[in-house]
């Protein structure tokens, strides 16, 4: 039977992939203006999205073109690499957006949101698990009229290890006094996706156009359990817990 949703924040409720995708975008012009295309840089982010900054960073220096003038401004940041200047740059325009409560409902995603509402409804436990910060995620949450809207929040100030560890989410199956195997993840990424199945909880993973490729390259994850087309997610998580009730925990 279960008893908890356990939802993931960037990616699954509100397109941040998107934002960060169009941050690098923005950053990539302003080194080389007129030279860069913003579809161009959204593209090439698919390619090396789930990676870390440093290695995002470097690849689209690499593809662009753009070392060089990400070299000159290292001691306007005060760092000593072309990639952190080029995601301090970023970084400026990713937070402007943030910023922007618009900017953020514009860019949530209606049918898990949805998904969230309805289980808050049907009295299941819900909590979020969050790479962001507590101080960025409220901001999110708030922006999208979820302040209170989970049981419990987890974020990445309140864990040692990030995802794919499962540290994250044996924290909140311990707040939610819920056994894993009594909980469903809803998850964008493949490294999302590698901690909820680490704690030994389901997974329903919401593909994004960000996110797909690596999702399906997956080998952890039975396809039946990735979703493709948002609206399919109510169906999909139903037959996840039909699927729990007849076979077991």
């Amino acid at each position: 039977m279960i008893e908890a949703l356990i939802f993931d924040l960037d990616g699954t409720l509100v397109q941040t992939e998107r934002l960060k995708a169009l941050s690098y975008a923005r950053a990539a012009i302003e080194l080389r203006p007129g030279a860069v295309d913003e579809d161009e840089v959204l593209a090439a982010f698919k390619q090396v999205v789930g990676r870390s900054r440093q290695e995002v960073a470097e690849a689209l220096l690499k593809r662009f073109g753009l070392q060089e003038a990400a070299r000159a401004r290292v001691a306007q940041y005060g760092v000593h690499e072309p990639w952190q200047a080029f995601v301090q740059i970023r970084l400026g325009y990713y937070h402007a957006m943030l910023k922007d409560p618009q900017v953020l409902l514009a860019d949530q995603w209606p049918h898990n949101i949805a998904l969230l509402q309805v289980a808050r409804r049907a009295g299941c436990k819900v909590a979020l698990v969050t790479m962001s910060t507590c101080v960025q995620a409220r901001h999110v949450l708030e922006a999208l009229k979820l302040g209170d809207a989970f049981d419990f929040v987890a974020t990445r100030d309140d864990v040692e290890m990030g995802k794919p560890d499962p540290e994250i989410y044996r924290l909140a199956l311990q707040a939610l006094k819920v056994p894993a195997d009594r909980a469903v993840a809803i998850e964008d990424s493949p490294v999302g996706v590698r901690a909820a199945l680490a704690a030994g909880v389901h997974v329903v993973a919401v593909a994004t156009p960000f996110t797909r490729d690596g999702l399906h390259a997956l080998h952890s994850l039975p396809p039946e359990w990735i979703v493709d087309e948002a609206d399919a997610l109510p169906r999909v998580v139903e037959r996840m817990v039909e699927h729990q009730v007849h076979h077991g925990g």
